[in-house]
């Protein structure tokens, strides 16, 4: 019988407060920089804001990350981020899995030669393993698809902004387009999970605050813990 393959998952923003798994805490050195990783035996949690001290989006340091997933050993790469909705039907408690990313800013390499000339992308067989596996209670269904837009933060989208791109995209939010890119460089396969914490900036009926957004953030918790269950194998979250 065939092993399954050697798993990162990358955290965001639903796992700032802990509730991460229980494993055993180890240091990858890379040439980046030190990187702090929550192992289980032939998986590996990642959180890309920090486990001690929280890093914004702007200055998270994605070369250092991939890189130590690389050397750990990861043979696939699922991400769950926080998502801003530009579309009504998808709003704040949904789970998105999209195919495809829109960063044109956005250009992260390991390379300073021809081998960042590469072709980055979601993959399809670790999406569809998600659709699959997160089709079933107590999840809300899957959406299926979708463009994710990646803006440089740490600062929110302007309402002029989140119009200009709304004929475009589906998501918004501030890291898995330079994950992606990275991991491809990797030929990691990389898919990510998005968990909708809010309307973008515009859209819906009610003006978005930060604390309308860290008060879903908060409600969406259980949800982000069931995902992570799920994706993980129920494992004892802290």
């Amino acid at each position: 019988m065939a092993r399954p393959p050697k798993r990162a998952v990358i955290v965001g923003t639903s796992f700032l407060e802990g509730h991460l798994p229980r494993g055993s805490r180890i240091q990858v050195t890379t040439p980046y920089g030190i990187v702090d990783l929550v192992e289980l035996e032939n998986q590996v949690v990642l959180q890309r804001h920090g486990l001690d001290r929280y890093h914004p989006p702007h200055r998270i340091h994605h070369h250092a990350h991939l890189s130590a997933l690389h050397q750990w050993g990861a043979e696939q790469i699922i991400a769950l981020g926080s998502v801003g909705s530009l579309r009504l039907h998808h709003p704040p408690g949904s789970v998105v899995i999209p195919d495809d990313f829109f960063a044109p800013t956005v250009t992260p390499s390991f390379h300073d030669d021809a081998h960042g000339h590469q072709l980055p992308r979601f993959d399809p067989s670790l999406r569809r393993e998600l659709l699959e596996l997160l089709t079933s209670p107590p999840l809300p269904t899957p959406v299926d698809g979708g463009v994710y837009w990646q803006t440089t933060g740490p600062r929110f989208e302007t309402p002029a902004e989140i119009r200009f791109h709304a004929h475009h995209v589906d998501y918004v939010g501030m890291t898995i387009a330079s994950e992606c890119i990275l991991a491809s460089e990797l030929a990691l396969p990389y898919a990510m999970v998005g968990i909708v914490d809010n309307f973008a900036h515009g859209i819906g009926h009610e003006p978005l605050t930060m604390a309308s957004f860290k008060d879903q953030v908060a409600r969406n918790r259980e949800l982000a813990l069931n995902i992570l269950n799920k994706i993980l194998g129920r494992v004892d979250i802290q």
